[in-house]
């Protein structure tokens, strides 16, 4: 469960902790290996396609699931990708028909949609109580659509999103997040990397944490370069069929 560079979230989690002195241990999770919601105060779940979220969903059922689902109601924060947001939602329905098993973490169903959706979406999110824009790829063919148990992290500007029909991407539920953006997703938007740590950092100290200020300035040029680019193209999503 690992496509399109979205480890690279992984690295810009570990370099943004140690820019500030935070010590951050990261655990690889396979088939077979167990989660305890006790030791984990973040995750992160990748993208896969049909074949491995099959074989992903069935670990996630032998306790896998329930313990994610545990720590994130303890407070633990999560970001998960594509596939992984998919099989945190209640279930995903293939187009040969075929249902696999979410963890029901997201209130939110996937269908297999007839086009693939791909290229860079703006979105506009209020994850931290104002508007911040997001940037990323997206390269999914199934719809997402969320229920009443969980909000979407963000509203399109340019893309698809969840579905391309509500005009949402992602899914927001506690301090957990999913969604569709590739690129991957946290060195082009530092502030949700900063979301993601200070959720976990709150769940350890029981308290809202004092995050240092890093200097963004590079990173936030990237992503101002970025946002401008596609607002001004307008949507450069290819549907493929």
């Amino acid at each position: 469960m690992n496509l399109y560079g979205d480890r690279g979230n992984i690295i810009a989690l570990q370099r943004r902790c140690a820019w500030r002195g935070i010590e951050l241990h990261v655990t690889e999770i396979g088939v077979g290996d167990r989660v305890d919601p006790r030791s984990t105060d973040l995750f992160f779940f990748g993208g896969g396609q049909d074949r491995e979220q099959e074989t992903v969903s069935r670990d996630l059922a032998h306790g896998n699931g329930a313990a994610i689902r545990d720590a994130v109601e303890e407070g633990a924060a999560l970001l998960a990708v594509c596939g992984g947001y998919q099989l945190l939602g209640r279930y995903f329905h293939t187009s040969d028909g075929t249902d696999i098993p979410g963890v029901g973490l997201f209130d939110a169903h996937t269908e297999a949609g007839p086009v693939r959706n791909v290229g860079n979406v703006v979105a506009l999110s209020e994850l931290t109580g104002d508007d911040k824009t997001l940037v990323g790829f997206e390269n999914h063919s199934g719809r997402t659509f969320l229920g009443s148990g969980c909000v979407p992290m963000a509203t399109v500007l340019v893309g698809r999103g969840n579905n391309g029909a509500d005009g949402f991407e992602g899914a927001r539920y506690r301090s957990a997040i999913g969604t569709y953006l590739h690129g991957p997703l946290l060195p082009k938007n530092p502030w949700v990397a900063d979301w993601l740590i200070r959720g976990a950092l709150r769940r350890q100290l029981g308290a809202d944490p004092d995050l240092p200020e890093i200097d963004d300035q590079a990173e936030n040029r990237a992503h101002a370069a970025v946002r401008e680019r596609v607002l001004r193209h307008g949507n450069l999503r290819t549907s493929i069929r």
